[in-house]
């Protein structure tokens, strides 16, 4: 990957911030949303609709600003390759909320700032991981244990259904690689000609990309069978395409495209933190104290692998 030439980001400003927390708000209710679209629709199904609306949306929004979308700049490799990172990012968060709960995959679905500066410290000289990352990364996997950990003595176990449990397992194993999915298609969104490309044209690749993927999946597997359609489910669809996918990540990429990633990348503890909190709420979901402890390593780690270097 080329990083010749890349623009130069600044420290977020109070702006930046403001809509970070917003985004990790909505970020942290779509997990529930998804949980919710899940009664109604097949996975796969869900987030290949959920894409193709949002791709919509974004051409709309284009075409209205006049930011051109198929002119050839050389981005189309990198925006295939985002496309199927972003694709594949959801087939993992999709199913795995099948298994597992909204409130643990939102714990390990945001260990993604984790792998993110891992991988921004390979590909991009400006954003060499410092000793106290590398202490944040170690303290963040640490945690990510111990929350597997937790899973082995879920409900699950004492009922005696193993089955059930391991299922659990699987759903927060594929909550980490939807993490490592979103992290990588940041990386490359960061190291590549997509850098110098609109937040628009950024977020258009992914999702016309995902969609005709996800839907084509679909097609493949037979998941068509639409279910108990459902006024809240419909909702939640809704949701998901036009605040999540349209305005949360074009707002995203926006700000990809003028602040440092890895300073960005520090309201992210919030998210797994919204997560929780709508997943007791408004699914009466409950947890161990193993897990929040195991939660509260992985927030810890996250927050030091974001802390800004101090200042000789």
């Amino acid at each position: 990957m080329s990083t010749a030439a890349l623009p130069v980001r600044r420290a977020p400003d109070s702006q930046a911030v403001i809509l970070m927390i917003v985004l990790c708000a909505i970020w942290g209710l779509q997990q529930v949303a998804i949980k919710t679209t899940n009664t109604a629709l097949p996975p796969v199904l869900q987030a290949g609709l959920r894409s193709l609306i949002a791709t919509g949306l974004v051409y709309g929004w284009s075409r209205a600003r006049g930011t051109p979308l198929f002119r050839d700049d050389g981005t189309l490799a990198a925006g295939l390759l985002a496309g199927v990172l972003f694709a594949a990012e959801f087939v993992f968060i999709f199913f795995g909320l099948t298994m597992t709960s909204a409130s643990r995959m939102a714990v390990f679905l945001y260990t993604a700032p984790c792998f993110t500066a891992l991988g921004l410290h390979w590909f991009t000289p400006g954003e060499k991981l410092r000793r106290t990352q590398w202490i944040g990364i170690a303290i963040a996997f640490a945690g990510m244990t111990i929350a597997f950990a937790d899973g082995f003595s879920r409900t699950g176990a004492s009922a005696g259904d193993a089955q059930a449990l391991l299922m659990g397992v699987a759903g927060d194993a594929l909550g980490v690689l939807g993490g490592i999915a979103w992290a990588a298609t940041t990386v490359v969104v960061r190291t590549t000609t997509l850098a110098h490309a609109s937040a628009s044209k950024t977020l258009f690749y992914q999702l016309a990309v995902s969609a005709v993927v996800l839907l084509a999946l679909a097609g493949a597997t037979g998941e068509w069978q639409v279910r108990d359609i459902t006024p809240i489910a419909m909702l939640a669809l809704g949701y998901q395409a036009v605040v999540v996918a349209f305005v949360s990540y074009l707002a995203w990429f926006w700000l990809l495209t003028r602040y440092m990633a890895s300073r960005l990348a520090v309201f992210s503890f919030l998210t797994p933190l919204f997560g929780v909190t709508f997943g007791v709420l408004l699914l009466g979901e409950s947890f161990s104290g193993r897990f929040v402890g195991a939660a509260g390593l992985v927030l810890a780690g996250i927050a030091l692998v974001n802390a800004p270097a101090r200042q000789r």
